[in-house]
């Protein structure tokens, strides 16, 4: 085996522990939650969803990944491919969709009672749970072409239109339909993108409305302290950041490989720890976000009637 294969089985083993770590650490505030019927608002539903989407991501290409890296190039058989393509995909277009999700949530909550957004208060948990579902919904439908492009090493060796991932193969059958896999995968990316993009913008926007107005009460706290207002824009435009970085690196990646035949095994290598790089740190940027999720546990085993999320 290589050197350069040892190091990327290296780096893809560690990227799929550090975000399984991460998410099934969430996992577990979420069962604390759920076992001691702790109330919290509907921000924990859409992280549920988030946290499934990402462990779904980094298990079904982490794990293929480093065994590939490791060696083992015939360990799928053609079914397998399409099932650990299929997952992978419809699991990153769950945590992109959830993400949206989440930061529209959160501008509807924390918009003033003058805004836009108020009227949409009342209503927005109460469709939290259908637009979950409609999201899980509409990648599974959107992705349902991987089960028919998608192969093991050895089938359908004769065809012209042929992309080695190491241990699966893409098949495309004419040229004109890899435009319109490039649009499929590139427009739900590029839309999930922009909305982050608004809501985010919009939510720090109120943030600083909100700090000017109540910069006296916090005049005390100044020298000793950033307030909770100036903490949570920070964490917002971090998480934003890191949304918008690697998701668009991975929608790049994902165009060019429709794109172009038998890419090179080195951007295929920086592809796949790039596609796993979001549902890796995003746990740990939600856990900064949301500073009672590490409390979370202990607060359910109080019985607290509020939990801050």
């Amino acid at each position: 085996m290589a050197s350069r294969d040892l190091v990327m089985a290296v780096v893809y083993f560690s990227q799929t522990l550090i975000g399984t770590l991460g998410n099934f650490s969430l996992l577990h505030h979420y069962t604390c939650l759920h076992f001691t019927k702790c109330q919290s608002r509907s921000t924990v539903l859409i992280l549920k969803h988030l946290v499934i989407a990402n462990s779904l991501v980094i298990l079904f290409r982490g794990v293929p990944d480093t065994l590939a890296a490791l060696g083992l190039k015939d360990f799928l058989s053609a079914l397998g491919c399409k099932i650990v393509f299929y997952v992978h995909k419809v699991g990153r277009g769950v945590s992109m969709g959830s993400t949206c999700l989440l930061s529209v949530f959160q501008v509807i909550t924390i918009s003033p009672g003058n805004s836009r957004w108020a009227k949409l208060k009342l209503p927005a948990p109460k469709y939290i749970s259908i637009f979950s579902t409609l999201c899980w919904i509409l990648h599974l439908l959107l992705n349902t072409i991987v089960l028919i492009y998608m192969t093991d090493e050895h089938s359908h060796k004769n065809i012209t239109y042929r992309k080695e991932f190491g241990y699966c193969s893409r098949i495309f059958q004419q040229k004109s339909r890899k435009i319109l896999h490039a649009a499929l995968l590139s427009l739900p990316d590029a839309l999930c993108v922009g909305l982050m993009l608004w809501t985010s913008s919009s939510l720090v926007s109120i943030l600083y409305r909100h700090k000017q107005r109540m910069r006296h009460i916090h005049k005390t706290n100044i020298l000793g302290r950033f307030s909770p207002e100036t903490r949570a824009t920070k964490t917002i435009i971090l998480l934003v950041c890191t949304f918008v970085y690697f998701y668009t690196l991975s929608s790049i990646f994902q165009a060019f490989f429709t794109l172009y035949n038998n890419p090179n095994r080195f951007l295929v290598n920086v592809a796949a720890v790039v596609t796993g790089g979001y549902p890796t740190v995003s746990p740990f940027l939600l856990m900064n976000r949301y500073p009672s999720m590490s409390c979370l546990f202990l607060d359910c085993a109080r019985n607290t009637k509020h939990v801050m999320l």
